[in-house]
């Protein structure tokens, strides 16, 4: 349902993440005070109320939900989300479930998050798994990827309801009518790849997308293609080392050229936008898992206040342009089709 107009709410595991629950907390707060959302606090409550004191924010900013469980990273998601049924994933997913909600925001466990909203949400009809989708858009402005980490080993058919998810992000957020397909691949050749990708290759090529054929590695940051597919394993390693190079090349620099630190500062910080590469663009989406029915954004496990202010914003834009809605009907269309 689209909330163009109304205030949109979003839940906030205040537990999740690696400095959780001081940042997310005071993200949350920041958040709270732009007016345009409204948030909720998920997590134990004792923790909460002194992050909450910490940040000087009246009562009445946010609301806050209890749930004295917390799922650890390295936990079994499945099992995880089981036994720790009050722990403020499951808890912060059912606000969602149960309409409380509009969307939720977590920086804990990439799979628990993923198997809570998959589990209690449940998953739109022609999705099998749910997928993360993001992009580089430092370098890169206007493509995604589909998986960046959500299922590390996927079949031919579920590459191509990434492709379809990725097209519909690229059409909602990003206002790209008709979004160029790229299968990530060793090769552009078609029969380039492994089982999946070249089967999927073929499905895509019948599917009506706007499909390119296979691209490689060195075609992302060009833009060949607005959607790139590839499964979550290859998609999260891409996206670690993509994150790593900022970091490496400022270091690098300063130890080749040390009498120019201040000058490879200024550059780092001003002119090159390698320093936040997977921050710069979260409020335009990145991060969101598609597929499942309901809005979950999935934040960086390392992420600062700004950075759960952008997730936020994500989480309220995705509810405002209804992109649930959009994706079921682009996935009702294809089933009717028999392509899904």
């Amino acid at each position: 349902m689209s909330q163009s107009s109304a205030q949109v709410r979003v839940a906030v595991d205040a537990m999740g993440g690696d400095f959780a629950p001081g940042e997310i907390v005071k993200g949350a707060v920041m958040a709270a005070r732009q007016g345009d959302v409204a948030v909720t606090l998920v997590g134990q409550q004792d923790a909460m109320a002194a992050a909450l004191r910490n940040e000087g924010a009246p009562p009445d900013l946010l609301e806050c939900v209890h749930a004295p469980d917390v799922i650890r990273e390295g936990e079994a998601p499945a099992l995880a989300i089981r036994h720790k049924k009050l722990s403020s994933i499951v808890v912060g997913t059912k606000l969602v479930k149960d309409g409380k909600a509009d969307a939720f925001v977590s920086a804990g466990s990439s799979g628990a998050v993923a198997a809570a909203a998959a589990t209690y949400l449940g998953m739109l009809e022609g999705m099998e798994r749910p997928t993360i989708g993001g992009g580089f858009s430092s370098f890169a402005p206007n493509i995604v990827i589909m998986d960046l980490g959500a299922n590390v080993d996927s079949k031919a058919h579920q590459l191509l309801s990434f492709a379809i998810a990725g097209t519909v992000y690229s059409r909602t957020v990003y206002g790209i009518a008709r979004p160029s397909v790229g299968l990530l691949s060793t090769g552009s050749e078609e029969g380039k790849g492994n089982e999946a990708v070249k089967e999927a290759y073929g499905l895509l090529k019948k599917s009506g997308l706007n499909f390119i054929g296979n691209i490689e590695g060195s075609d992302i940051l060009t833009g060949k293609a607005n959607v790139v597919v590839c499964d979550g394993f290859v998609g999260n390693v891409l996206l670690k080392f993509y994150e790593g190079i900022g970091d490496h090349a400022r270091v690098w620099l300063l130890g080749k050229y040390p009498a120019v630190k201040g000058l490879v500062g200024w550059a780092f910080d001003r002119v090159l936008p390698i320093k936040k590469l997977s921050y710069e663009g979260e409020e335009e989406g990145s991060g969101l898992l598609w597929g499942v029915n309901g809005v979950v954004r999935i934040a960086h496990g390392a992420c600062k206040a700004e950075h759960i202010v952008h997730g936020i914003n994500a989480a309220r834009k995705a509810v405002q342009v209804d992109i649930v809605g959009n994706l079921r009907r682009e996935l009702e269309l294809y089933k009717a089709q028999g392509i899904l």
